[in-house]
Formats: C-alpha cells, sequence, structure tokens
C-alpha cells in the first residue's frame, strides 16, 4: 500500500505543483492547524444564542476527534510520515512532529461538517468544501499519505455522528435551529 500512496503523491507533486498551489496550500493547511478555524467557528456559534446548539454540538464532535486521532489512532498506529520515506521531496511547511495516520486536519474538518450537517446548518456546504482543500493541501504538502486522509475523514465523520447522537438523545436536540 505505501509504494501506491507514494505513486499517488509523486503524481499530485510532478502534474499538480504550481507556483500559486505552492502560496495557497500551505495558507489552507494552516486554517487546519490545530484546528483553529473550527474551534474560531465553534466559539462564535456559542456566543450565538441562536446557534448556541450547533456550537455545542461543534464542540463535543471535535473533543471527541482530539481523544480518538490525536490521543489514540495516531499514537496506536505510528505511521511514519511520507516525507521520512521519500526525503528527496522540498516541504513547503515545517515539518509535523506527529505521526501521519490518521490525518488530524482532516478529523478535525470532517468532525466540524458533520456537526454542521447534522445541526442543519445552512452554510455546511462551505464548510465541507473548505474541509476537502484542507485534507487535500495535506497531499499537496507532502505530510500525509491517501489513507491518512481517508482514515481522518472517517474519523471525523464517526465524532461528528457520536456528538449528534449524544446530543440529540441526552440533551434533546432533535429539532435543532429550526
Amino acid at each position: 500500500m505505501n509504494q501506491m500512496e507514494l505513486t499517488i503523491l509523486d503524481f499530485i507533486q510532478e502534474h499538480m505543483r504550481n507556483a500559486f498551489l505552492d502560496v495557497v496550500m500551505p495558507f489552507v493547511s494552516t486554517l487546519g492547524n490545530a484546528g483553529i478555524i473550527w474551534i474560531a467557528l465553534t466559539i462564535v456559534l456559542l456566543i450565538s444564542k441562536k446557534h448556541r446548539k450547533t456550537g455545542i454540538l461543534m464542540a463535543l464532535a471535535l473533543v471527541f476527534d482530539v481523544i480518538l486521532c490525536n490521543g489514540i489512532l495516531k499514537n496506536a498506529v505510528a505511521r511514519t510520515r511520507p516525507f521520512d520515506v521519500n526525503t528527496a521531496i522540498s516541504l513547503l511547511v515545517k515539518k509535523p512532529t506527529d505521526y501521519s495516520f490518521p490525518s488530524g486536519h482532516t478529523a478535525a474538518s470532517f468532525a466540524a461538517v458533520t456537526a454542521l450537517f447534522f445541526a442543519k446548518e445552512k452554510y455546511w456546504y462551505l464548510a465541507l468544501v473548505l474541509a476537502v482543500l484542507i485534507a487535500f493541501s495535506r497531499l499537496y504538502l507532502y505530510v500525509h499519505y491517501p489513507i491518512d486522509i481517508l482514515g481522518g475523514m472517517l474519523v471525523g465523520i464517526l465524532c461528528g455522528v457520536i456528538a449528534y447522537l449524544i446530543t440529540r438523545k441526552k440533551l434533546k436536540f432533535d429539532a435543532m435551529n429550526g
């Protein structure tokens, strides 16, 4: 699997990498650093009385995500990052020091999007576009393998679903925002 994944990453480097994306992709990836864009959105939603339930749902999804992704899975799997395997790549970002699987940027992004979807927020699809861009940026920047991205998506969605099920049942959030 590792060689096929490196082939995909090398394809991106050889056929998609350009001066414009070399500026855009590090910026997009930075939005996902420590889930900062999603944490900021959660805070805004928590402050808003109208969207507080969505903020609670997102906060819970992100907490579950950080526990499952960064606290458990990354250390349990301990997958080496692709730039450590193919050292010929010139990175556009500082080398991450944690393990590769699953992608934390992707997991946090999809946890947030899943929460927004279940909360029936009309802008959830815009968050999905940003989540996909953040996930792709991690491939473009050669810091994650494709399986890391897919794993991050699944972990994020799972955390969003669990947060929804808990809030719906325990906090009676059935009629969220409408």
